[in-house]
């Protein structure tokens, strides 16, 4: 059975949530799928494919995101790679493809990735922390769309069963 793992970098939930609901589309697909925190993985070797998603914060990719796709590059040579970002605070990832920031461009040409999409993001109203609650006030909410990751998600899968000839 075709493997992926969909590995994330997530500070407040909300980008381990929609890995969430990659891992259960995938798994939907037929695709025995793993999904976990970018800063646990040790090892990719055992992945024919991998999702990556990465929080956007303040314009910068998570941290963590970032480090997984370094350390892991070379491993990855070779396997099909998709990337994510969440972080808009608006729907405007819904209105049209947002490019991906500078961070995530670069781990997209380091892993040679199939391809990238961003998704909107969520901060709590009562979100804690003096710049996050200002933020919060102006633009807090939930802007993701479930069914846009899940037919993103649905669209990896058919990618890695033409890829490894199974079907999804």
């Amino acid at each position: 059975m075709t493997r992926v793992l969909v590995a994330y970098g997530s500070k407040r939930g909300s980008t381990a949530e929609i890995a969430g609901w990659i891992g259960d589309t995938l798994r939907g697909q037929g695709l025995e799928t793993e999904v976990a925190d970018a800063g646990s993985v040790r090892d990719v070797t055992e992945y024919d494919a991998v999702v990556l998603g990465g929080a956007l914060y303040e314009g910068r990719w998570h941290k963590e995101a970032r480090r997984f796709a370094r350390r892991h590059a070379a491993a990855l040579s070779g396997r099909p790679v998709w990337l994510f970002s969440s972080g808009p605070l608006d729907r405007s990832a819904d209105e049209a493809e947002i490019p991906p920031v500078p961070q995530a461009a670069r781990a997209s040409a380091a892993l040679h990735a199939v391809g990238h999409r961003t998704f909107g993001g969520r901060l709590a109203r009562d979100a804690k922390g003096f710049i996050t609650a200002r933020i919060a006030e102006r633009t807090g909410g939930d802007y993701r769309d479930p069914e846009r990751v899940r037919a993103w998600a649905r669209q990896v899968a058919e990618q890695v069963a033409t890829t490894h000839g199974t079907e999804a």
